[in-house]
């Protein structure tokens, strides 16, 4: 299972959000790449970027930030967050992402990305963010009516090979992750899942080892060092 660390960018800085409120974000570096730095230095696997402006606004926005990260780096990137045009997914991937992340357009765009799939293949994720089952849209500011696991069946049949599930509930809170949620996604036969929120302790990331995810996505808990990166790698 790999441990990846998160840096979420808004106004051209690293911050975090609780339970996805724009209103309690808070700063946790104002040099993003610097930050993503750090992380490699530790021994990351890869690193996920979430554009949060992006996904406020509905296109990209920190995208020097995210430039000057990946020239900056040898691992992995990963980025979600305002990516809803076939034009602004390409230019993204561009960039020298490794992959990016489909939210709001899983649920109001499943053609687009069926057709992102065929172009890209498994450097298209699909993000699954969910409150009480329902999967929320639009930088988390709004539910839809789709419930989380009929998503994920519906993306795995336009060919998604990878699904980062967060349960927005547990995310930033420090508490757990929904173990229980989690359980009910990983599937012999299905997507692999990467698993987002409420991670805080290293017995949390061997449960989700134990439950069979591909990763688990860590931000806040490595921020406050409730989790140390290198010892959880190791």
């Amino acid at each position: 299972m790999q441990v990846i660390p998160a840096i979420d960018l808004k106004d051209g800085r690293c911050v975090r959000l609780y339970q996805g409120d724009f209103a309690q974000a808070t700063v946790y570096g104002e040099d993003p790449t610097a930050m993503a730095q750090r992380w490699a230095s530790l021994g990351a696997p890869r690193l996920h970027l979430v554009d949060l402006d992006g996904a406020k606004q509905g296109h990209p926005v920190n995208t020097p930030a995210i430039h000057a990260i990946v020239a900056a780096l040898k691992i992995p990137v990963q980025l979600g967050g305002g990516l809803r045009t076939a034009e602004d997914i390409r230019a993204t991937l561009h960039l020298g992402l490794d992959r990016v992340v489909l939210g709001t357009a899983a649920v109001a765009q499943a053609d687009l990305v069926a057709q992102m799939v065929a172009e890209f293949g498994e450097r298209i994720i699909v993000g699954v963010d969910a409150r009480d089952g329902l999967v929320a849209t639009d930088g988390w500011l709004t539910t839809a009516n789709v419930q989380a696991t009929d998503l994920i069946t519906q993306m795995a049949q336009v060919g998604v090979r990878r699904i980062i599930y967060t349960d927005i509930s547990r995310d930033g809170t420090m508490t757990e992750p929904n173990f229980a949620a989690i359980r009910e996604l990983v599937r012999p036969d299905g997507p692999a899942i990467i698993a987002s929120g409420g991670i805080a302790t290293l017995d949390h990331l061997k449960r989700l080892a134990e439950l069979g995810v591909e990763g688990a996505i860590v931000g806040k808990a490595l921020y406050t060092g409730a989790i140390d990166l290198a010892q959880a790698l190791a």
